[in-house]
């Protein structure tokens, strides 16, 4: 797929950057071009959540407007490039943790489903439930039943490919595909110790999404969460 650079007055041939297994990235001079299966409604959500993630010291590579006025254009998206070296998330925890306290009243992402959502929808956003084994679902929903918690907005991809450590010291999050309103846990089981409940919630949560986009590594996992344990 070649992105449509005129819509954001570009020119130049674009090179490919790591990351992005379910999408294509791009980067040409200061600026990312990615594919999207989000709406624009979705990709506007995130102007909002990421203006309350800049006082908690997380910088965001905001979505640019193209010139033709919608964000998403031709199915791709278009956002500012920033440098930095990869970084462990778990010295930042206080940060996501102010994220989190800041963002309790964002309404749901446009087309997505929370956790809690799921235990009685069959889809939203990157899930479908409808498609997978009855007793996967069942354990799937009684993973997420096992932490259920406050909702609130979230990253939702936390790794430590998605936060830079820039030159100055500055902390950049980068990669909002996955963010929606949904359980705080989803972000912290990012931290060297977890409860062994939102790791199993966590897991639940990437089988879902990938059993779809991603089948045979969803299908791996499923195999191990559905073992009986030792």
């Amino acid at each position: 797929m070649i992105p449509p650079l005129s819509a954001w007055g570009l020119s130049g041939t674009p090179a490919p950057l790591p990351g992005g297994h379910r999408n294509t990235v791009l980067r040409l001079h200061d600026h990312v071009l990615k594919t999207t299966r989000r709406s624009e409604a979705a990709i506007a959500w995130l102007l909002p959540v990421m203006d309350r993630a800049q006082p908690c010291g997380l910088t965001t590579p905001r979505p640019i407007r193209s010139t033709r006025g919608p964000f998403v254009c031709d199915g791709w998206t278009c956002e500012p490039f920033f440098p930095g070296v990869p970084a462990a998330v778990a010295p930042f925890a206080d940060r996501f943790e102010m994220f989190h306290d800041a963002c309790r009243d964002v309404p749901q992402r446009p087309g997505f489903a929370s956790a809690r959502d799921l235990l009685d929808a069959d889809a939203g956003g990157d899930v479908d439930l409808s498609g997978m084994p009855e007793r996967l679902v069942t354990a799937i929903r009684a993973a997420w039943q096992d932490v259920s918690d406050h909702e609130t907005a979230i990253h939702g991809d936390l790794s430590a490919n998605n936060v830079l450590v820039q030159s100055n010291g500055t902390i950049t999050l980068i990669d909002w595909d996955e963010a929606r309103r949904d359980m705080p846990v989803f972000d912290q089981t990012c931290r060297d110790k977890s409860d062994p409940r939102d790791m199993r919630a966590a897991a639940a949560w990437e089988i879902a999404c990938c059993w779809r986009i991603e089948p045979a590594r969803a299908r791996k996992l499923a195999r191990a969460f559905l073992a009986p344990p030792p």
